[in-house]
């Protein structure tokens, strides 16, 4: 996918609308950012603008505030953090269309900065197209809100990997609407495109694959487009109880897909016939209830009824970073465990690990963003991989080699 970037086009003197991820988590007592990474990714796309001589319209969402004004899910205190880490004043307007916006995205001068309110406080933004094409009041709805926003611009940059698997209006209608303008991605969708798309399609070998999380029915796409690319996969996380039980082996009371255990002995035996090595645990961490410190042992085999899986043993710790050692190319999505709950977290940490001593051994290693990138960050090994997604679902969508159709319809190279 050969887009053109923000560095391909003339800026100066041009009002650029631009798409970024400013969905930061806040501390919900005081409302500050807890972590402003989101922020920090999009400011060499921003800096490229004004330095070009071009000014900054930012448009983003914020959590999930139903379509309506909520103050704990505004764009305040990202304005506020954008204007510290730019050294200037960021302005910042109460909603993202009507006549206050228009009004002062008339008036900006090049080098100037405004953000616009949270998208997601008008229920138009999430309207999903197909509904759209169906109920010909929601289409109408979804283009008069999109046509506010694109007429504020004179250039679109999506710089939103986070949300590039969305069809929101802003994502998708809004670009389609600036057909005849320069529509482009920034930088940080460009290194996104390099390292899942070129990594995926071209991976040094061996390749290997680390797969977790709860849920193997999330991650069949993922495993299905994988198992044809890699040499192989490593399953952790509470989707291996569906494996073990299609392996014939008792989970006792850890999460388990029942509807799903055929399709895990189906991918299993997929996975044989195209040369894929799918590496299951071999000893879990069981514990008798879902909570910090509770009592726990290690089991082999079988979990008795009473006692439920929550991580993965030290036998599979070891087996998964001597799987790891020698690889060329490592993925990673999703963690090991109950990783935010010790002593749970043994297993995701130990993963972690394995993948930055692999890294520092000549590895490329990809986080595919949400848990596995919160691991990697909290342990302080962020430095020793080689790229961390900024987009948990994007990253997994793209895993499955599926399309985006809000970066298709951008400006090729």
């Amino acid at each position: 996918m050969a887009k053109k970037t923000v560095a391909d086009i003339n800026v100066k003197g041009k009002k650029v609308l631009m798409r970024v991820d400013f969905n930061v988590p806040l501390d919900k007592k005081t409302g500050k950012i807890t972590n402003d990474a989101r922020i920090q990714g999009a400011l060499q796309t921003i800096q490229h603008v004004l330095k070009n001589g071009g000014s900054v319209i930012l448009m983003s969402h914020l959590g999930r505030p139903e379509g309506e004004y909520d103050p704990a899910y505004s764009l305040a205190p990202v304005a506020k953090r954008l204007g510290e880490l730019l050294g200037k004043e960021v302005i910042f307007t109460k909603d993202c269309v009507g006549p206050e916006v228009k009004e002062k995205a008339a008036k900006l001068k090049p080098g100037d900065v405004m953000l616009l309110e949270n998208v997601r406080f008008h229920k138009e933004e999430v309207i999903k197209d197909k509904a759209a094409k169906e109920d010909p009041q929601l289409r109408k709805a979804k283009d008069d809100f999109a046509r506010q926003l694109a007429e504020l611009g004179d250039v679109y940059v999506d710089d939103a990997f986070g949300t590039a698997h969305r069809d929101n209006a802003s994502m998708y209608t809004v670009p389609m609407m600036m057909e005849g303008k320069p529509r482009v991605i920034g930088f940080l969708i460009e290194k996104e495109l390099k390292y899942l798309g070129e990594t995926i399609q071209n991976p040094e070998r061996p390749f290997a694959a680390i797969l977790g999380g709860a849920k193997v029915s999330d991650k069949i796409g993922v495993i299905e487009n994988l198992m044809k690319k890699v040499d192989r996969i490593l399953i952790g996380g509470a989707m291996a109880y569906t494996f073990a039980k299609a392996l014939g082996k008792r989970v006792g009371n850890s999460l388990c897909e029942d509807d799903f255990v055929e399709k895990a002995d189906a991918l299993m035996k997929e996975a044989k016939k195209v040369g894929c090595e799918l590496v299951l645990p071999v000893d879990t961490v069981v514990a008798k209830e879902f909570k910090a410190g509770a009592e726990h042992k290690v089991v082999e085999g079988d979990i008795e009824d009473g006692w439920q899986g929550m991580d993965i043993g030290p036998k599979t710790r070891a087996l998964f970073a001597s799987k790891l050692q020698g690889v060329k190319t490592i993925v990673w999505n999703g963690p090991m465990g109950v990783f935010e709950m010790p002593p749970f977290d043994a297993g995701t940490k130990a993963v972690a690990e394995a993948v930055a001593k692999a890294t520092q051994q000549g590895a490329r290693s990809i986080i595919g963003g949400g848990d596995s990138a919160s691991a990697i960050v909290n342990m302080g090994l962020e430095k020793q991989v080689s790229h961390i997604s900024t987009g948990g679902g994007a990253s997994l969508e793209f895993l499955e080699g599926k399309k985006f159709k809000c970066l298709e319809i951008l400006d090729e190279k």
